[in-house]
Formats: C-alpha cells, sequence, structure tokens
C-alpha cells in the first residue's frame, strides 16, 4: 500500500480526493474560501507534496484554500492577531502549542481526532497531550521535527569515541574533544523557535529541573536547574562561536559549510547535505540526546499542531482537509517526500519505509516515543504555550552562559517571569 501511495500521480491522487469526498464525514460548504497559515518549509520535496494535497482537495470539493507561508518566529505573533481580532485567517499549522495560546477561539476537533486514530492505529501519548485540554482536542498534531542530535562521524571517532555517547558526562566530553580537535560543536542558544528551545530544555529535563510541577506550580529556582545550567555553561565554552544570537538557520549553513561538526536540529541539514555536499552527507548520522540522571530520554521536539478558529464560517471544510491531510494516501508519500523531517503522532506510520530505507533517517522515526510538550511534567495550558512563546527557559540557559546574570540571578529571573504568566 506504501509503495503504491507513493507512486500516486496528480491524476490519481484527485481522484482519490473525489472518492474520499463522497463518503467522508465532514462536507465542505459550497463556495468555502480558506485562509491558512503555515510554516515556511525547510526541505522543498515536503512543499512541493503538501501543495499537491491542497490542490487535489480543492479540486474534488470546488473550494479555495489559500496557503500562506511565514518563518517559524513569525507564525505564533500572526496567528495571535487573527485570534485576538477574528479575522483573517481561518486555520493555522503552527509550531508547539499553539492551540493552548488561545483555547477559546479553538475549534472542538475531537471528531477528526477519533476519526484519525481509528484507521490509523491510534495516537502516541505525546500526541495527545499536544492536541487535547480537558478531554476536548483542541488541535490536531500533524507531525513533529525532530530535534536529534546531527554529527560528523570522522570528527566523534577522532575524538575518541567509537560510538555516540549515551549518557551526559560522555556527551560532554565527546564536545569538549570535538572542539580541542578544531572540529566544535553549535547549538543555539538565541530565539531559535526549534533549535533552541528543544536541546536547552532537554538540558534542564535531563538534569531534574523543570519549569513548573504537575500543579503548575512554578519550581525553577531548583539545584536541578542549577546543575542543568553549569552542564550548559560547559558545552557552550567548548561551541564554534555566535551560537548567543542563531536562529533556526544559522547551524543548518555552518554545518554545511564544514564550519561545524555537531549540532541538534531536524534531519533537514542531512537532506541538504545529499544534495548539495554529499561527502558531509556521507560522514554524518543522527542520534536522540542523552539520558538524563535517571536513564530516561526527554526530549522537546518540534511538534506542528494544526487549529481551527472557531469564527471561521466554514468549519466543516476546514475539518475535511484536516482529515484528508492525515489519511495514508496522502500522509506516506508526504512524510517519504519530507525524507525524515516530519515524523509522526499516529502509530500506524511507523512502518513507512522512509524510516528503514537508510538507517541515519531511522532515530527520526521515534520522535513521538521521546517527545515531551512544554510543560513537562504538567498537562499542556496557555500558561505553558506562553513560557515557550516567550523564551523564558532559553533566555535562562542564555543568560547564565554568555555572563550577562550569574547562576543565581539567572534562575531568578526566569522564576518571576514564569511566575507572572501563571500568576
Amino acid at each position: 500500500m506504501l509503495a503504491a501511495a507513493a507512486a500516486m500521480s496528480s491524476e490519481e491522487l484527485l481522484g482519490y480526493a473525489r472518492a474520499w469526498a463522497q463518503t467522508a464525514q465532514w462536507k465542505p460548504e459550497a463556495g468555502a474560501k480558506i485562509n491558512m497559515l503555515r510554516w515556511k518549509r525547510f526541505v522543498e520535496a515536503e512543499d512541493t507534496a503538501f501543495l499537491k494535497i491542497v490542490d487535489a482537495f480543492q479540486k474534488a470539493n470546488n473550494v479555495t484554500i489559500n496557503v500562506s507561508n511565514e518563518a517559524y518566529d513569525d507564525v505564533q505573533p500572526k496567528a495571535s492577531v487573527a485570534a485576538n481580532t477574528g479575522q483573517g485567517l481561518d486555520m493555522v499549522w503552527g509550531l508547539y502549542s499553539l492551540p493552548f495560546l488561545f483555547p477559546s477561539k479553538c475549534t472542538d476537533m475531537t471528531d477528526v481526532a477519533d476519526h484519525l486514530a481509528k484507521v490509523n492505529g491510534g495516537w502516541t501519548p505525546s500526541g495527545e497531550a499536544y492536541g487535547k485540554l480537558n478531554g476536548k482536542w483542541i488541535g490536531i498534531p500533524v507531525a513533529a521535527t525532530g530535534g536529534l542530535v546531527n554529527y560528523r562521524i570522522s570528527a566523534m571517532e577522532k575524538a575518541g569515541h567509537k560510538t555516540f555517547p549515551k549518557d551526559l558526562a560522555g556527551f560532554a566530553d565527546l564536545v569538549k574533544a570535538m572542539n580541542k580537535n578544531g572540529a566544535p560543536a553549535g547549538m543555539a542558544l538565541g530565539h531559535a523557535s526549534g533549535d533552541a528551545n528543544g536541546w536547552l530544555h532537554w538540558a534542564l529535563w535531563a538534569h531534574g529541573g523543570n519549569l513548573i510541577d504537575k500543579d503548575n506550580k512554578v519550581i525553577i529556582n531548583s539545584p536541578e536547574t542549577a546543575k542543568a545550567l553549569e552542564y550548559v555553561k560547559g558545552l557552550y565554552e567548548n561551541f564554534v562561536p555566535g551560537t548567543a544570537s542563531w536562529n533556526d538557520s544559522n547551524n543548518n549553513k555552518a554545518f554545511l559549510a564544514d564550519q561545524l561538526f555537531l549540532t541538534v536540529n531536524g534531519i533537514s541539514v542531512y537532506v541538504a547535505a545529499k544534495k548539495d555536499a554529499p561527502k558531509i552527507a556521507e560522514d554524518m548520522n543522527h542520534a536522540h540526546l542523552p539520558a538524563g540522571l535517571d536513564g530516561k530520554t526527554r526530549e522537546l521536539h518540534l511538534g506542528f499542531p494544526i487549529l481551527v478558529y472557531n469564527f471561521t464560517k466554514y468549519p466543516q471544510t476546514c475539518k475535511a482537509f484536516t482529515a484528508f491531510m492525515l489519511e495514508p494516501a496522502q500522509f506516506n508519500p508526504w512524510i517519504e517526500a519530507a525524507q525524515g523531517y516530519l515524523s509522526h503522532f499516529l502509530k500506524a506510520y511507523d512502518a513507512n519505509p522512509i524510516w528503514t530505507a537508510d538507517p541515519k533517517n531511522t532515530p527520526y522515526r521515534d520522535v513521538a516515543a521521546t517527545a515531551m510538550t512544554p510543560a513537562g511534567l504538567a498537562q499542556m495550558s496557555e500558561g505553558a504555550a506562553a513560557a515557550i512563546a516567550d523564551f523564558v527557559v532559553v533566555d535562562m540557559f542564555a543568560n547564565y552562559c554568555t555572563g550577562r546574570e550569574d547562576l543565581k540571578t539567572a534562575m531568578a529571573t526566569a522564576e518571576r517571569s514564569t511566575k507572572r504568566i501563571f500568576r
């Protein structure tokens, strides 16, 4: 089935879309015109496959879907403006916990989520955590970009590691030794929505630190957080210069320019290297970040939920399109086109051949198994969504690592910022 779906032509996809529309439980409103906002693609083939899905749905249902694209950091502000004004957009395919910033403005998507679970083997626990609030689905987690370690094999081996380290001490040793050999690592400490938030939340959780507890009590000012800060500063001191100002694209460019030899990123670096720098691609591999002090691996990956505003004039069209996107006939070839950049939250897609056709892709298959939401120990909420949108955790680490604040002040500043959010 997967091979057949991957080979489906535009005409075949249109035929499937028309047949699907005949039996779908959501019937698009006549003459519907949808304005949809999504993040700009990092893998060109993924965007091409996505627009193919949009085109087939439009033609099969005689509706219009206008897709606009924005950089990661611009999606949330524009989505918030639409939520506050009640106009401009009908749906947003955004980042992390976007629906939780304004849950009262989101359409109940439980019927869509239940349908997708039924036909795709069910949702992973992390998928449910990203979509549900008080038992109701306020967004559909389409996929995630796994924030995993991208590294140069030769640089790792030269640094004295035959295999990628699985513990915190080994990882710190690897970064230090690579820098000593003139092959530095580097991870973003600037306002990089995906990269910086991802690896710095991992570092916090790996040392037992948390922004809030399960009851939303602020607990960031703690000995565990202090350990995480010291650990990250030790890494930062061995990074390539400039990471404190990096956005989500700087590490990609540096890696492909042979200036960087280890970073945390989606698979887009490898995809680009296969096309433009095959020698780098041959020398690359991927790994999950090391387990925490308790032996468990907790990672924050860049989840992409889609939401439908409750003020849209075309809720049935929006629901139908969301469901259509994640049907196997579309989703399987779509994630194959993304070449590992999009990882799934629906269990059936573990079987997609993209994850095993190239062993270097395989770690990205298991993103949902290690994924936590930005809320950490707690359930997702407006507060947790606001905290990650405001870069509270990122700024705490950056302020300490760059010397803008000492350790106690960095934690105290983060504590004050979080208490203002959760007051």
